[in-house]
């Protein structure tokens, strides 16, 4: 069966003028510059970083999270990583000089790690209470990446939060926010979908997530896509995929070079009485993956079956 895909253009955006400024500010117009379509897709753009299982889910479907930049050289002032940053601009410097990077960003290019390293050198060098809309095709000198910049065995320490109050930061004088900003935060929240990390013994970036009309568990995995499809598969064809009697396997979609595999749950079961199914799976799949003999036909169907429902995000 064919395999669905969805590609998530961010520089393709519906309504554009191609013929306008691009907003990256490189002075070209959006169709010759962001607007081009020429890049260089890296279809894993986090490999061989420990943090890659935390960055996927925060670029692609975590609403509001933020984490400490585990960088190889200390730096003299707090590097943040978030989900989204006002405006969903690239950047920001905060007036104390903390900087801010965004995952879910207005434009981007074929590589969000160098991205994301490039907006890093920008804001090291910007000044307090500054943005970048977006990071521009010419930033900053050569190709920097995340890889260049982070320990590379160091995962994330991923904050979830309920809303986006993380965003205001305090007027030096005191006084409240403006009405403009409080009316941009509530927006904000209001579309926010509750969001909690499952938490078990050997369970790793799996998330419960409430999308008003179901509720489902999205679980980012580090193995090759045909080792863990196989896993799946063994599971399949045993009646064993399914979490319990209130989870069915919904599909799986592909995100940056990883595979989620997506349960649709019980919306009435809170996200702690899902950790002992989910741990109790996580052992089955090991045992799974380690499984290095010949699929049995039943198990080949199932393969087949499971990979005519992935969809690829990019």
């Amino acid at each position: 069966m064919a395999k669905k895909t969805r590609v998530r253009d961010a520089g393709a955006t519906s309504g554009e003028n191609p013929r306008r400024p691009c907003p990256c500010g490189s002075g070209k117009r959006y169709k010759a510059c962001h607007g081009a379509g020429d890049d260089v897709i890296v279809i894993r753009p986090f490999e061989g970083l420990a943090a890659e299982c935390d960055l996927v889910p925060m670029r692609e479907f975590l609403p509001s999270a933020t984490a400490p930049l585990p960088l190889r050289t200390p730096s003299e002032v707090p590097v943040t990583i978030a989900t989204v940053l006002p405006g969903a601009c690239a950047a920001l410097v905060r007036p104390n000089g903390e900087i801010m990077l965004g995952m879910q960003v207005q434009t981007r290019s074929g590589d969000l790690s160098g991205d994301l390293g490039r907006a890093l050198a920008w804001a090291r060098q910007a000044e307090p209470n500054s943005s970048l809309p977006v990071v521009g095709p010419g930033l900053g000198d050569g190709v920097v990446r995340l890889q260049d910049e982070l320990d590379l065995d160091a995962a994330l320490d991923l904050t979830l939060h309920s809303d986006f109050a993380w965003w205001i930061y305090p007027n030096e004088d005191g006084s409240p926010p403006s009405a403009e900003v409080t009316a941009t935060l509530e927006r904000a929240n209001s579309v926010i979908m509750p969001t909690e990390p499952v938490v078990a013994d050997g369970v790793h970036a799996a998330y419960w997530v409430d999308t008003g009309s179901k509720a489902h568990l999205r679980w980012v995995r580090p193995e090759p896509e045909d080792a863990l499809l196989a896993a799946l598969a063994r599971l399949q064809a045993r009646g064993e995929l399914g979490l319990s009697a209130d989870a069915r396997f919904a599909g799986s979609f592909r995100a940056h070079g990883l595979l989620v595999p997506v349960w649709d749950l019980d919306r009435e079961l809170h996200v702690k009485e899902w950790a002992e199914p989910v741990a109790a799976f996580a052992k089955a799949l090991d045992t799974a993956l380690a499984d290095d003999s010949p699929l049995t036909e039943a198990e080949r169907r199932a393969r087949d079956a499971l990979a005519g429902k992935q969809v690829t995000l990019r």
